[in-house]
């Protein structure tokens, strides 16, 4: 089985690669030239791609809750961070958006060059005030431009059943703004596991919380609530 599961997921690469090559050219030549949301638009067509050439060569099929708690726009995403999937999946589902990460990513071959286009919000972790001042400054002018911003509070990759310390920029964020949290919980960790090369067919998960009001809240307050929300979602999916 574990040969199968090899096999498949190489095809799943052999596909994926061009896509994410391919997509991040036309971002940065062709892309250029478009209006930002239309930009967007065109680069996560490849996003769409690589979730469902996972479905054909893995048999990863994807089930979402909570569709009717989205908010209008805008508002930031605080999400549970398993693999690679959801920075696909989510990108794609709530375009135009701005993903707060961090800047080493904007110097991978392609991948990274391509992903600058999208405006994330690219940070330098090593200094940690100097990062929320950012994510604060540039994130309000990219929600007041009409782009959603997507936050991984844990800062990065879990493995299913564990829990990071849930960072408070993204709550502060949406309090400076004024716009919801709308919190995230996935499983996407059981079938695309981080930094593993193979790939096991299954279910994702997705399920979009309640919105959280944040104008004029306590950020703690509020990403206090969006992880309880989180842990407690993640034990009932798996």
């Amino acid at each position: 089985m574990k040969l199968l599961y090899g096999v498949r997921s190489l095809v799943f690469y052999l596909g994926y690669a061009p896509i994410v090559v391919v997509f991040s050219l036309l971002s940065f030549t062709i892309g250029l030239l478009l209006p930002h949301r239309y930009l967007q638009e065109m680069v996560t067509w490849g996003n769409f791609l690589i979730v469902h050439w996972l479905r054909l060569t893995c048999g990863v099929r994807l089930r979402v809750l909570g569709e009717d708690n989205i908010p209008e726009r805008p508002f930031v995403i605080l999400s549970k961070h398993q693999s690679s999937w959801e920075t696909y999946y989510l990108q794609r589902r709530f375009r135009p958006v701005s993903t707060i990460l961090k800047q080493e990513l904007l110097r991978i071959p392609f991948f990274g060059w391509g992903l600058k286009t999208t405006r994330p919000i690219a940070i330098d972790r090593s200094n940690p005030r100097r990062a929320l001042r950012e994510i604060i400054e540039q994130g309000v002018e990219r929600l007041r431009s009409g782009n959603n911003v997507i936050v991984y509070p844990e800062g990065t990759r879990m493995d299913p059943g564990k829990t990071g310390n849930y960072g408070r920029s993204g709550a502060a964020l949406a309090v400076a703004a004024g716009v919801p949290v709308l919190p995230v919980a996935l499983n996407a960790g059981h079938c695309w596991p981080a930094r593993r090369f193979l790939k096991y067919p299954g279910t994702i998960t997705v399920v979009f919380g309640e919105p959280l009001a944040a104008a004029g809240g306590d950020s703690k307050a509020i990403t206090a609530a969006a992880r309880d929300w989180i842990e407690a979602t993640q034990k009932t999916i798996g």
